[in-house]
């Protein structure tokens, strides 16, 4: 059994496909997410002439990624595909100076290839690694703190189950718990976004701040691992 507040295994591939510049296969136990940065030259019409950049994201989940198949999404989004992907848009925005990025757009995209549990998480963590790697081939001294990339981001997620405060669930701790919240924040500790929702359940000051505490724990944990990789 893991202890309530570690992480589960983190393994970062850099890498993982040969004909892209920047991907990385991100594991957070039993989750795999593939996550790729692709620079394009240009930015959205509406943004034309302001000199500024783009960064958005995308996100899938594979057919076999879970049990039962997830049916493939052809022309349309689902709803809870289109919140996720605009959340990790959102987070990764929060730490792009986007004057300094020029006028480029950067889209990363986030596969799921396995899942269990935290998978919005894992993507908002693993595409922050990927958008680095990105911005790094576009501008070799760009580095964490400087130019574009004016922070880390990552996310954990974190819960209550039986009054316990539990971080980073997978799915059987996420079906058990009765407060669930996902949290992303920078690697300088700022929050940039706290979703916290009770199931038939409630929370009250004391459970909100331990499980924040707990979340700045891990993410502090994941922005080293980060920083390893990146470099």
């Amino acid at each position: 059994m893991r202890p309530d507040d570690q992480l589960r295994p983190v393994e970062i591939q850099l890498g993982y496909l040969a004909h892209h510049p920047a991907n990385v296969l991100y594991k957070s136990g039993n989750t795999i997410v593939l996550c790729t940065a692709s620079v394009e030259p240009s930015v959205p019409p509406w943004m034309e002439g302001k000199g500024k950049g783009w960064v958005t994201a995308e996100y899938n989940m594979l057919p076999g990624s879970t049990v039962p198949r997830k049916r493939r999404e052809r022309s349309k989004v689902d709803g809870r595909t289109t919140e996720i992907q605009r959340l990790i848009g959102r987070s990764l925005r929060a730490v792009v100076d986007l004057k300094a990025l020029g006028e480029r757009s950067i889209v990363v995209d986030c596969d799921v290839l396995q899942a269990d549990g935290g998978t919005r998480t894992a993507s908002i963590t693993g595409g922050f690694i990927a958008l680095a790697k990105a911005v790094q081939n576009e501008l070799p001294d760009a580095k964490i703190g400087e130019g574009p990339l004016r922070d880390s981001i990552a996310a954990i997620s974190v819960g209550v189950i039986k009054d316990t405060v539990k971080l980073d669930l997978d799915y059987e701790l996420d079906f058990a718990a009765d407060v669930d919240m996902n949290v992303v924040m920078t690697g300088r500790g700022k929050f940039v976004e706290i979703q916290g929702t009770g199931e038939e359940a409630t929370f009250d000051d004391d459970q909100l701040a331990a499980m924040l505490a707990m979340a700045r724990k891990g993410i502090a944990e994941l922005t080293t691992l980060q920083r390893d990789v990146i470099g």
